[in-house]
């Protein structure tokens, strides 16, 4: 990797020195660079991951350097440029990259958030059959306070020895995270466990070998010769009568050895979501998860990922649900509807910061708060920058987990490094390793962005925008970034912007070591090869901005202004994916259709409309139409009465977009008696043939359906011809 110390210095305006052995020789060059730091408060960068920990440690160990350089509060900055750029066929082109990841790596810290609090005391309940959990109890019981729920007696049932309390019975339901979970159970066996001391007596005298080594009453082997009974008189553990009843233990961590059930199948005493709340483990056999339960005791915190803006949601309004596409993408169970409130609910305890639901959110009711998009923004926004100032062209991102994905990433550097003489003997190329124009970009989920980011990273000069997902990931994640790229496709692809900008690139971790670094690179290292896609000619200067349609809005400005079409050419709206469901969008944007003909201008949509994209006229019967503010919710459709609402996904690219426009109008209908409209011919013509046949409304009360309410009342008390109850 030719690294040229005068160039890179240009590009980061910082004098820079080249180290070949900075942890080992050269240490000292090191640590007078994190004394110098400390001191002037500056960020330390070292380009170097693979010995970040004997760095943290050597400014530790280093007199003068102050805890925030040495990483307890400030850490030193890490980044990765060999496998990312250094190794590889493009490593020769690879200094704009490299420029651009440590520019990066210069930016302050996101700025703190609210935390999530969790205290554990130790208590672990541990589910599965009897010899299995006191096995894997054993291990932890050190540790931890453990209880056990058997749910069989396995292969060898339990040991005579009781180290650990037993429950058993039908568990109900288990609920919570760490440090709260509950389980509720009822005891519906006639042998107590709490009170058995495993004598094995009943085991004997029982005739048709009911009794398990679970110490529990196969009920349906039993024929109640209960000599059981009488052998286990002085313990008393055995009691036929005994009423089941429901009981609720706590518990703040779970251990759960059986089966695995099908994801999001609706069992309460399961957690079968993608992403199970935090201190429950179900086990695989993987001993280092096992072990890591040790060191769940103590008080824990994790940032509020979400924040929430209930007067923007779309979620409901008048007891009809619109958008549902947080509820629905959420893996962790997280978020639910709360109808009383008229809105969602995000339980933060279960909130595993994914931000799928932020990505899917088209109001912005939802935002992502670790790291806000702000600070994505700022960070793209340098990357890119930084890359074009140093030469670079055709840059493509590429985001990614900063766990499995990262690792994936960095078995492609090393993959293309070595070369792979396992590969050439068998016939297979090599693989080529990151491009140069690829930018790596890790994330603490893939998930967390979405149509904001992605537009405004073209907007910045990004040719293209890629997202790497591995076996981490929630299918419904992979399905809702796979539909939110298709509206941002589309828009390029309307805008004139050639080529494909927008691409989910999927992957599965495999084990163990492959020719070629296993199929996953291989995957990886094919799908980085993908055609250059058109980028802008100007980059934008504009931040994202805390408000999600104003991100948008911006971003889509910029590139309809740089795009190569004229204004004769450019089509005059752009058609995006269609529905989700019947009364919701996939887009974000789009108009309505009325059908006027069923309309009757009841308004109704007016007043469920969250985004204020309905408007009425005080002054006439009219419908107004502001297209800017549409979210496409689908609150509107379900609230019509006459279901004459249709949504049409869709960008209109026109000034007509941000002004109002008359949706549907009506001739008014005049009072009878005043003269005064106080309502639309065709609503009241409508409401005259459903009610006139009815026996409520004949002769003058008919006539009264005619009049405001004002008349309406006048007239009822000045006829003469009407029956009071004065007069009864």
């Amino acid at each position: 990797m030719p690294l040229v110390p005068l160039r890179l210095g240009a590009a980061l305006d910082e004098t820079l020195t080249l180290h070949s052995a900075l942890c080992r020789r050269e240490a000292a060059a090191f640590q007078k660079a994190a004394i110098s730091a400390s001191k002037s408060g500056e960020t330390l960068v070292v380009a170097c991951t693979q010995e970040s920990r004997l760095f943290v440690e050597l400014a530790e160990q280093t007199e003068g350097v102050s805890s925030s350089a040495s990483g307890k509060e400030q850490p030193i900055k890490f980044v990765n440029i060999r496998e990312t750029g250094g190794w590889g066929q493009g490593a020769a082109q690879a200094m704009p990259k490299i420029a651009a990841l440590l520019a990066a790596a210069h930016l302050p810290l996101p700025e703190p958030v609210a935390t999530v609090t969790f205290k554990s005391a130790g208590r672990l309940l541990v589910i599965g059959p009897l010899d299995e959990a006191e096995r894997l109890a054993g291990l932890l019981d050190d540790a931890l306070n453990v209880t056990l729920f058997a749910t069989g007696p396995g292969q060898a049932g339990g040991g005579q020895e009781r180290r650990f309390p037993v429950l058993a019975g039908r568990i109900e339901s288990l609920t919570g995270w760490l440090g709260a979970f509950e389980l509720t159970h009822s005891q519906n066996n006639p042998i107590d466990l709490d009170v058995c001391t495993r004598c094995n007596a009943c085991l004997s005298v029982c005739p048709e070998g009911a009794i398990g080594l679970d110490y529990q009453i196969d009920s349906q082997r039993c024929n109640a010769s209960r000599k059981c009974v009488q052998v286990c008189e002085v313990a008393g553990a055995i009691d036929f009568g005994r009423i089941a009843s429901s009981q609720s233990d706590m518990f703040d961590l779970v251990l759960d050895l059986r089966p695995a059930p099908a994801l999001n199948t609706p069992d309460a005493t399961h957690f079968s979501q993608h992403s199970p709340p935090l201190g429950y483990l179900r086990w695989a056999g993987d001993y280092q998860a096992l072990f890591d339960l040790r060191d769940k005791v103590g008080e824990f915190e994790k940032p509020k990922f979400f924040a929430y803006r209930q007067k923007v949601c779309a979620h409901t309004r008048n007891q009809q649900v619109g958008c549902s596409a947080c509820v629905d993408v959420c893996s962790a169970k997280a978020i639910r509807s709360d109808m009383a409130r008229q809105q969602i609910t995000v339980n933060p305890n279960l909130c595993v910061g994914c931000g799928a639901c932020t990505t899917v959110c088209p109001t912005g009711a939802l935002t992502y708060a670790y790291p806000r998009a702000s600070d994505q923004g700022l960070k793209l926004k340098t990357l890119l920058t930084t890359y074009a100032q140093s030469g670079g062209r055709d840059a493509a991102i590429l985001l990614h987990s900063q766990d499995k994905g990262s690792s994936l990433v960095d078995r492609l550097g090393r993959a293309a490094q070595l070369g792979r003489a396992a590969d050439r003997q068998l016939g297979h190329p090599a693989p080529n390793g990151v491009p140069a124009r690829v930018v790596p970009v890790p994330l603490w989920h893939t998930a967390s962005t979405g149509l904001d980011v992605w537009l405004t990273a073209l907007a910045y000069g990004a040719a293209q925008v890629w997202v790497l997902v591995t076996d981490e990931e929630s299918l419904n994640y992979v399905a809702a970034l796979k539909t939110q790229m298709e509206v941002a496709q589309a828009i390029m692809t309307g805008l004139g912007y050639s080529g494909q900008h927008l691409a989910v690139i999927e992957t599965g971790i495999q084990t163990g070591r492959k020719a070629g670094g296993g199929p996953d690179v291989t995957t990886l290292d094919q799908a980085l090869k993908r055609p250059v896609a058109q980028a802008v000619g100007k980059p934008a200067s504009f931040a994202i901005q805390t408000d999600k349609r104003a991100t948008l809005d911006l971003a889509i400005d910029h590139l309809l202004a740089q795009s190569v079409l004229t204004a004769a050419q450019l089509p005059p709206e752009i058609p995006l994916p269609s529905k989700r469901n019947p009364h919701e969008s996939a887009s974000p944007f789009g108009s309505l259709v009325i059908n006027k003909d069923a309309c009757t201008l009841c308004l109704s949509c007016v007043s469920a409309c969250p985004s204020a994209a309905l408007q009425d006229n005080p002054l006439s019967p009219q419908l107004k139409f502001i297209e800017k503010n549409c979210v496409q919710c689908g609150l509107c459709a379900t609230t019509c009465p006459e279901q004459a609402i249709t949504l049409q996904p869709r960008l209109l690219l026109g000034k007509e977009r941000k002004e109002a426009r008359v949706l549907n109008e009506a001739q008014p209908f005049a009072c009878i008696r005043c003269s005064k409209p106080f309502g639309t011919l065709k609503g009241i013509e409508s409401m005259l043939g459903k009610l006139g046949g009815h026996a409520m409304f004949q002769g003058d009360a008919f006539e009264r359906l005619k009049m405001c309410s004002d008349c309406r009342v006048i007239d009822l008390y000045s006829a003469t011809n009407e029956t009071r109850i004065t007069d009864l």
